[in-house]
């Protein structure tokens, strides 16, 4: 089952500007909540992808290499730097 959290954010001048314009009546979100959860899935998304995006340049790297070069690395290491 999925924990909820609840959490609080301050807002003030032209960022809470911008979020009211965005939500209700005239915005896309019925309300706040919903426009911040899609705001970080979107921000989530583009963190894997970003991590997606390295992961290939290495896999491109390490093809374009010599044999010679190659050398033993754990799972456990290349995993560690992938979330970084």
């Amino acid at each position: 089952m999925a924990r909820t959290t609840t959490m609080t954010v301050r807002l003030s001048g032209a960022l809470s500007d911008f979020v009211a314009a965005n939500v209700g009546e005239n915005g896309s979100y019925e309300n706040v909540s919903e426009y911040i959860r899609d705001l970080i899935r979107r921000d989530k998304e583009r963190a894997e992808r970003e991590a997606l995006a390295r992961l290939k340049a290495d896999l491109t790297q390490a093809y374009a290499a010599p044999e010679s070069s190659y050398q033993s690395l754990a799972a456990a290491d290349i995993i560690a730097r992938n979330k970084t």
